[in-house]
């Protein structure tokens, strides 16, 4: 009896990680591949297969211009293949290229000139941009901000905030010149820069006052359980009445501020990138599928809401990972267009077939240590 219940409260958690995942990988891969998709037909390119998903099809139809729509059975990923490739990374059959009449080159995407080329290829990220501007700010319209003010309740003695001279009652406005509407806006700031100093535009009483102050580092635990260092300059909210409170916005300003929200993420992503480089941040933290699964279950156990948040956050990580200068990637398709543009003719056939194994080498290797961490805080 115990083995049955066990058996199937597995099942139950298996599905409710199980279909949050498939819907936020689903929706930012659709997105993503979208975008591809459309600016390639914008500038007359062919395509012959509109993919969700890898392998075997299971669902499929093909449109009138000719493209195959299909889901695969893989669920991890998806693909727009044009006319004239040889395989889903848009590798180009040259055998068959170079058998093409003149006549016919006209839909072929690797015999457009080069800014259209790079256009399709930089849609694909843009799109990624562009949902999550709309995800955030369909939240900010119709759901709301939950904003906590930065009223600042008490002062941890000994700490950044004591040494900067901030005290109760303090409110603050801004951090380097960027306005602070709450006390969420605060935080982000303040623990993606520890020992960097902030300057901060602090209210007290009917006057501004500006204080200086490096955030300490704080180790913490994050909704995975993987310990992260974070900034920390040791103030207290203030809370009660009239500190805290929910401000739907009209649909521009949600947009105006979906497009600050995504600039947020793409640049706290890069600030933590960095820090890897150098040293000051761990790469314990870099998390795989598994880990997307186990996010997507716990979020989408507190709301519908908070899942789309999730999926804007993993759709501007794609776009942003997409663009890095590595063959196979987005990002390594446009240094080749960039390279072409400046020698005036493309690279070389060898140097592009070296490229693409060093960039499928290192999308493997991060797969892998990625998946190793996962598996890592799994059976820890």
């Amino acid at each position: 009896m115990n083995l049955l219940a066990g058996i199937g409260g597995f099942g139950v958690s298996l599905w409710g990680y199980l279909i949050p995942f498939l819907f936020v990988l689903t929706v930012v891969v659709f997105f993503h591949e979208l975008g591809h998709f459309l600016v390639a037909r914008l500038c007359g390119v062919k395509v012959d297969t509109f993919s969700i998903g890898f392998g075997r099809e299971i669902l499929g139809r093909t449109d009138k211009h000719g493209t195959r729509w299909k889901l695969g059975w893989i669920p991890l990923g998806g693909y727009v293949k044009f006319e004239g490739d040889e395989n889903a990374a848009s590798t180009p059959d040259r055998a068959r290229l170079s058998q093409v009449p003149e006549e016919q080159r006209d839909g072929l995407f690797h015999f457009k000139p080069l800014h259209k080329r790079a256009a399709v290829v930089a849609a694909g990220p843009i799109a990624n941009f562009i949902l999550a501007t709309v995800i955030f700010a369909g939240i900010y319209t119709i759901v709301g901000q939950g904003t906590a003010l930065a009223v600042v309740k008490s002062v941890v003695p000994g700490s950044a905030a004591e040494a900067a001279g901030f005290k109760p009652d303090d409110r603050i406005v801004s951090i380097d010149g960027s306005a602070i509407d709450g006390f969420e806006d605060m935080i982000r700031i303040v623990s993606s820069s520890p020992g960097v100093a902030l300057h901060f535009g602090v209210m007290r009483g009917d006057r501004e006052i500006t204080l200086v102050a490096t955030p300490g580092t704080k180790e913490v635990k994050d909704i995975v359980g993987r310990t992260v260092r974070v900034g920390q300059i040791g103030v207290e909210r203030k809370s009660g009445e009239g500190s805290y409170r929910i401000v739907k916005t009209d649909p521009l300003t949600g947009l105006w501020q979906g497009a600050r929200q995504t600039w947020f993420v793409v640049t706290g992503t890069m600030h933590y990138l960095g820090g890897m480089v150098t040293g000051r941040e761990d790469t314990s933290q870099v998390g795989g599928i598994l880990s997307i699964a186990e996010v997507s279950g716990k979020v989408a156990a507190i709301g519908f809401a908070a899942l789309l948040n999730l999926t804007a956050v993993l759709s501007i990580s794609i776009g942003l990972l997409n663009l890095f200068p590595v063959p196979m990637l987005d990002g390594g398709h446009l240094l080749y267009y960039a390279v072409e543009a400046v020698r005036g003719r493309p690279m070389g056939e060898r140097a592009q077939e070296f490229g693409f194994r060093i960039g499928l080498a290192l999308v493997m290797m991060l797969m892998v240590f990625a998946t190793w961490n996962d598996l890592v805080h799994l059976f820890s």
